[in-house]
């Protein structure tokens, strides 16, 4: 039996492609730890996916970060009492990754990180610490670009438990932009910008979500749509801060409504590392409202550019959209494949273990 974590939105469409290649005599087990406990957040992801309903929901729910890692440990620690898995898969850089990987390891069983090895060096964010943790104590490392190789072996983890796998957030991606594409209504029938916030950087301060608002309502020839996270919109009521007329303030989107918006837009402006990916393969100027990000590839393309300051953010969108390529740019491994790999690379990992 091999468990396979899912914590939040970002994880669901990243498991999918590694499920539906996994051979199922290794009896594959989906854990959603329910760290995203609101059915836009969590389960209408499984529907739009057709993922299997999960075989175990943990029910974490909302905390604090502290709270929600030892909550998930704890519960994850009665589930695998009864039967040790062969190995424990779990993806990205959630509190779920980490909190997963450290029960695991404490019993002895094997740990596959998907999507490791990237870094913003950016210690103020829990992610990245959740990236370094689960890496360090991970015996499988699979990597979606090169760089986190180097990343990898400077922080002492030795080339043979490193595979570049490539992208599984793409593989489901390609094979669910014709159905979000054949969705009813147009997102919007002017040009617009796709926003998306969530940060903590961002929302976490009245002064700073303020003056990213007013950016964005500031935006010349853009409707702008913004989808707002529960954590954002919370911020926004809580300091009862205007809303400019520009802005059309929307609930999160499902899976299949989200990629039509970010297919569709003129431009999306982002604090998400997957939309920075996603947005890169689709050709979509992306502007990330970060000082740092993770996925460097995305610079280098040109298809994503920072903009922390957000007094700068109409010359940013104003740049990336005369700078549209005309073709989406080709990424290795980043082919609608990297599920195979990786199943293959899990397979391959726990028969030597055994």
């Amino acid at each position: 039996m091999i468990d396979i974590i899912c914590g939040a939105r970002p994880n669901f469409m990243k498991v999918d492609p590694i499920l539906r290649n996994l051979d199922p005599a290794l009896e594959p087990r989906i854990v959603h730890t329910g760290q995203h406990y609101d059915h836009i957040m969590s389960q209408s992801f499984f529907d739009d996916l057709d993922l299997p309903k999960p075989d175990i929901n943990l029910e974490v729910g909302s905390a604090s970060i502290t709270a929600q890692t030892a909550t998930i440990m704890k519960r994850y620690e009665d589930v695998i009492q009864s039967r040790l898995p062969d190995a424990v898969v779990v993806v990205g850089d959630v509190n779920s990754t980490l909190a997963c990987s450290l029960v695991a390891v404490r019993y002895g069983i094997p740990v596959v990180h998907v999507e490791a090895g990237l870094r913003s060096f950016d210690r103020s964010m829990p992610e990245e610490i959740n990236r370094i943790l689960t890496d360090q104590i991970a015996d499988l490392l699979l990597i979606t670009s090169p760089e986190a190789r180097d990343n990898l072996l400077a922080e002492g983890k030795i080339s043979e438990e490193i595979k570049l796998v490539g992208n599984p957030m793409i593989d489901t991606l390609f094979r669910l932009l014709p159905v979000a594409l054949s969705l009813g209504e147009p997102v919007s029938e002017e040009p617009f910008a796709l926003v998306t916030l969530h940060r903590p950087s961002n929302v976490d301060d009245p002064e700073r979500l303020t003056a990213v608002l007013e950016a964005l309502g500031s935006l010349q020839g853009l409707n702008v749509v913004f989808p707002a996270h529960p954590r954002t919109m919370s911020r926004i009521d809580e300091w009862k801060i205007e809303i400019p007329d520009r802005i059309m303030i929307a609930k999160p989107m499902s899976y299949l409504e989200f990629v039509k918006a970010q297919a569709t837009a003129s431009v999306v402006i982002t604090d998400s590392g997957g939309v920075q990916e996603e947005t890169s393969v689709l050709g979509v100027p992306c502007v990330t409202v970060r000082t740092s990000t993770e996925r460097p590839i995305t610079l280098e393309l040109g298809t994503n550019i920072l903009c922390p300051d957000v007094s700068g953010l109409g010359e940013a969108v104003a740049g990336q959209i005369a700078d549209r390529p005309e073709v989406p740019p080709e990424i290795p491994l980043w082919d609608g494949k990297a599920g195979t790999r990786i199943a293959a690379s899990i397979e391959q990992h726990i028969g030597g273990k055994r």
